[in-house]
């Protein structure tokens, strides 16, 4: 089954911190504070783990305010959203200005010079793969104290916080996360610029496979990115 829950934390970022450099957990994470008229939210940013050979990869890019309507600019606080396309939830595969829209458009890869005017437009979006603290580094800069801040995840079960703030499908058959894979429940976390424009930072596993299926789960001659 999918997450438990889904949606969108607004507020305005208080500060960041990392994972102590010891034992705390498996898991690796860039903490936010998030201030909001509930109190302070904790979000916990997975930038992969400190004792698995799983890797990450991560993007970090611009989007106008208006791509992501209806929550392009919510009230401060949590609000569930419906995972579905249209709703202001996030789908790393789907969302349009998300998508590699190329990858549906062309069966095969385009030629050289249908390339460059692909490039020209809509510049390509490349993931990035490196190691729990290079991911870290390149999160933090979009994290400025005083800026409104977008945080798509799962909300904690008790207190104040979210967490699965990454990618939330396209898990293999047999691995623990499998029974959480879901579509239009992907994780992000943006920033909103002082001139408007949103910094955006999407982050997802290495063996998280794409494309995938209705439910979230990797298509059989879906090939790893």
């Amino acid at each position: 089954m999918p997450l438990e829950n889904y949606g969108v934390l607004a507020g305005t970022l208080h500060r960041h911190f990392r994972d102590r450099p010891d034992d705390q957990g498996r898991w690796f994470h860039v903490h936010l504070e998030v201030d909001t008229p509930a109190g302070r939210y904790e979000c916990a940013v997975d930038v992969d783990s400190k004792k698995s050979a799983i890797g990450v990869q991560w993007k970090v890019f611009t989007l106008y305010p208006s791509v992501l309507e209806p929550v392009d600019a919510p009230d401060p606080g949590y609000h569930d959203l419906a995972r579905a396309s249209g709703s202001g939830a996030i789908d790393y595969l789907r969302h349009p200005a998300l998508a590699d829209r190329r990858g549906c458009l062309f069966v095969r890869r385009p030629p050289q010079w249908l390339r460059q005017v692909l490039d020209r437009f809509d510049p390509p979006r490349p993931w990035t793969e490196g190691s729990h603290l290079e991911a870290s580094a390149a999160l933090e800069p979009i994290l400025v104290p005083g800026r409104q801040v977008l945080v798509f995840g799962e909300p904690f079960d008790e207190g104040l916080g979210m967490h699965n703030i990454h990618q939330n499908q396209g898990d293999p058959a047999g691995s623990q996360w499998w029974e959480e894979n879901g579509i239009w429940q992907d994780g992000a976390t943006m920033t909103r610029r002082p001139d408007g424009l949103y910094d955006v930072f999407l982050s997802r596993f290495s063996t998280q496979q794409a494309p995938t299926d209705e439910n979230g789960h990797p298509l059989q001659d879906g090939s790893q990115h």
